[in-house]
């Protein structure tokens, strides 16, 4: 099963694209994720898929329940997943409407809980390379055929939010190599590695950031019209890849890649100090 996080714009546009759907309803030592999680078919394969802000867009980016959405969808037999995220632009190559396959993270949050293993637990898990390489590869090799415009790395900004950022910031963001942001990479990504899956992310360009002004910035509303067609687009672009990617005969997860034994060398904490409660609650993640 692959699994799919939809973000603004995304996420509430992906539903009616599954078919033989059914909901799940999923409880987590974390709490409940951001929905039901959506467990149907797209393209080839079968999927589960979490809207990441709710029905409704209710969770703001320091709300959502990440380690609950992750959990529940690795407790459902997920091992690979396909996130997306709106973003703002940090480069002028980098237009609204693109897509961007992202390669790299700043993680600048500070509000979430970051990892699956707070107390009793001392886990260390490598994020050199925080998204699966492979992945990455099939996605890249399916935008191709596609015809879309992606570009093929990136690097995301994960600021904490919900406020956007000031013109020093986004100055700033830009000189540390930042390509685009946002405010839902992270934890998200940091989550994946520990639950051991193959973790990729689409990001959907909406806007520039405000370090470049934009031509409807005396119009408000116009300006915001232009926001949510670039959304828009971007949307229904990344939808087409998603669609590309799982029609392909393509093994999405491979269980001899490095992301599938995250763990393996990550625990430092004894065996004989781990009390056994919380091994049996995070049981799921080391399957």
């Amino acid at each position: 099963m692959i699994g799919i996080i939809g973000g603004s714009g995304l996420g509430d546009a992906f539903g009616k694209y599954i078919y033989d759907m059914e909901y799940k309803d999923v409880d987590t030592p974390f709490g409940k994720p951001s929905c039901p999680v959506m467990v149907g078919m797209f393209g080839k394969k079968q999927i589960a898929f979490i809207n990441r802000h709710g029905q409704g867009h209710r969770f703001s980016p320091s709300d959502v329940p990440y380690a609950a959405n992750i959990f529940a969808l690795k407790e459902l037999g997920v091992h690979s997943l396909i996130s997306t995220a709106a973003v703002g632009s940090l480069r002028n190559q980098i237009s609204p409407g693109d897509l961007v396959i992202v390669d790299q993270f700043i993680d600048k949050t500070f509000r979430r809980t970051n990892s699956f293993f707070n107390g009793g637990f001392a886990v260390h898990c490598e994020m050199a390379s925080p998204v699966c390489e492979r992945l990455h590869k099939i996605i890249l090799e399916g935008s191709k055929k596609t015809g879309i415009k992606t570009h093929p790395k990136g690097t995301y900004v994960c600021m904490e939010g919900p406020q956007f950022s000031t013109l020093a910031e986004s100055t700033m963001h830009r000189a540390w190599g930042g390509d685009i942001i946002g405010m839902t990479g992270m934890p998200e990504a940091k989550l994946a590695r520990e639950a051991q899956m193959c973790y990729a992310m689409i990001a959907l360009p909406s806007d520039y950031d405000c370090w470049r002004a934009s031509k409807a910035s005396g119009d408000k509303q116009a300006l915001l019209r232009e926001i949510l067609g670039n959304l828009q687009k971007a949307t229904h672009t990344a939808i087409k890849l998603i669609e590309a990617v799982l029609e392909k005969n393509t093994t999405i997860c491979s269980e001899s890649c490095s992301c599938r034994k995250s763990l393996k060398l990550a625990v430092w904490t004894a065996d004989g100090q781990m009390s056994p409660k919380s091994k049996k609650k995070l049981s799921v993640l080391f399957e």
